[in-house]
Parts: C-alpha cells; sequence; structure tokens
C-alpha cells in the first residue's frame, strides 16, 4: 500500500468515526419490554440507591452535581452490585408503567456509576471503550445487565425502552452519562411518586444552566443534546426553540423571546467527578 493510498484509508477511517461519534442512535422500540400491568401495586425500593447518592453525589457552586468516584469504598461497592443485582432479578414486565419508567431511569444510573468506577479513573467515560464495534466509543453498547433473561446494554435502556415507549424528552435530563455537560445526576432517586416533580426539576435545571441554554451576543447556544436528540425535541430549531421557553426564567427568559434559530452546541465531555484525575 503507497503513502497515497494510506493516507485515503486513514481519511475515510477518520470521517466515519466522527460521523458515528457525533450521531446518536434512535428511538426504536423493543416490544418486549411494552408489557406492563395496569393493575400492579408492586412498589419498588430504592433505598440502597439512595443511600449511595446521598453520600457520593456533590452538588457544585457552579451549579453542576459531581461525583466522588475517588471515596467509593469497597462496602458501597458492594451494596451498589447488590442493588442492581436485585433490581435485574426483577419481573419489570409485570409492574404498573410509572413503577417501569423508575426502575429504568434508576438501573441506567446505577450501572452508569458502576461502569466509571470499574474503570476509574478515567478523564472522561467515552475513554471506557468496551463497547463492540471497530468505531464504537464509551461503554453505551456493551452489554451489561440481564433482566427478563435479557441482555441489555446502556443503549438498550435509553434509546429502545425509555424514549421509545415514554416518548418524553424529559427523559434526556433523567438519565446521567457521568460527564460535565449532562444533566446532573439527581442525589435521590426517581420513584413512581416522584417522577413527574423529578423530571420537571431536572428540565428546569438544566435549561436555566449555561450548559443547557444561553444567549451569548444575541445568539443562541444549546446543548448538543439538542442537536442529537432534536426529534424528541420537536424535529427542528423551532421545536426545541419552544421547549426551552417551558421551562426559561429570568435572562434565558427573555433572551429567548427575540431568537428563532439555534447559532451552535456544545457539549463538556469530562468526567463528572468531584477529583479530576
Amino acid at each position: 500500500m503507497n503513502l497515497l493510498t494510506r493516507i485515503a484509508v486513514m481519511l475515510i477511517a477518520l470521517t466515519t468515526w466522527t460521523m458515528l461519534a457525533g450521531a446518536a442512535p434512535k428511538a426504536a422500540l423493543w416490544d418486549i419490554w411494552e408489557a406492563h400491568d395496569p393493575g400492579s401495586t408492586i412498589v419498588l425500593d430504592h433505598m440502597a440507591w439512595d443511600r449511595f447518592l446521598e453520600h457520593h453525589v456533590r452538588p457544585g457552586s457552579d451549579g453542576i452535581n459531581r461525583v466522588a468516584y475517588d471515596e467509593v469504598t469497597a462496602a458501597d461497592r458492594k451494596a451498589l452490585d447488590g442493588y442492581i443485582d436485585a433490581l435485574a432479578a426483577m419481573p419489570v414486565r409485570s409492574f404498573s408503567r410509572a413503577e417501569q419508567q423508575a426502575f429504568w431511569v434508576n438501573l441506567y444510573n446505577a450501572l452508569t456509576v458502576r461502569v466509571v468506577l470499574e474503570h476509574y479513573p478515567v478523564a472522561s467515560i467515552r475513554d471506557i471503550d468496551i463497547s463492540p464495534g471497530f468505531f464504537a466509543d464509551g461503554p453505551w453498547g456493551k452489554k451489561l445487565v440481564t433482566v427478563e433473561s435479557e441482555e441489555l446494554s446502556l443503549d438498550d435502556i435509553e434509546h429502545r425502552i425509555l424514549r421509545p415507549i415514554w416518548r418524553d424528552p424529559r427523559i434526556h435530563y433523567a438519565v446521567n452519562c457521568a460527564s460535565l455537560g449532562c444533566p446532573n445526576l439527581q442525589p435521590r432517586s426517581m420513584t413512581a411518586e416522584n417522577a413527574e416533580a423529578f423530571l420537571e426539576d431536572a428540565a428546569r435545571a438544566f435549561i436555566n444552566h449555561p450548559r443547557g441554554a444561553r444567549i451569548e451576543h444575541g445568539d443562541l447556544r444549546v446543548s448538543s443534546i439538542y442537536d442529537w436528540f432534536e426529534a424528541d425535541f420537536g424535529g427542528d430549531d423551532a421545536g426545541v426553540i419552544a421547549h426551552l421557553r417551558e421551562y426559561a426564567n429570568g435572562e434565558l427568559a427573555v433572551g429567548l423571546s427575540d431568537v428563532s434559530r439555534i447559532a451552535g452546541d456544545d457539549y463538556d465531555w469530562r468526567l463528572n467527578s468531584t477529583r479530576a484525575p
């Protein structure tokens, strides 16, 4: 292979990697998880996850919640594993819809924390390249848990269960990807009872933080979440802006009244750790 051919191959590989890294999976329903029991009275216990969050999630003065990964003890890890194992053993398809939503959100977030802990210290969750595929990035495609005899990845939970079943853009504020640019990992679990307040509070907090949306010199810049998942927020700039206006306060609300397009987006992939590796 001559030099020009090698350069061409490298450029093709780089272009493909860039496209894949910037692309977001589409919501594609895994239909077996549609099953639920509207009459179910089962109420899940998320106390173990609450204890972990209370001890290790630290709200920052900058409005970003960080996780003290370096302070997690062996006993904490054992408790986290026990919580995930307990969820995985549950007959989730026999739950009510409300309990299912809390189940999947908490399982996603607990799995994300565990996968970071298994590879800590890392500068970014994208450095945990355990997903299958040559161009795979991060841990999202790796099968991490088995529920009702089905192996599941983080991508499965978010894009094949949560997004297509609930069709609620606020899901993006509930699941945490362990990055500074991500909506906060809340210091409490989601439950069927608190779900609406959980989602509303998370949406308002993220949108009114500069990493969610901000006006710069009259231009609107937003989190890349609104680009990657634009379809979930109305499908175009107008839909995203309408969503932002629902939750915006103060100067952001005033600024949004005068914009009709999004000027750009960005995202901070650095790990949401209290201590930089």
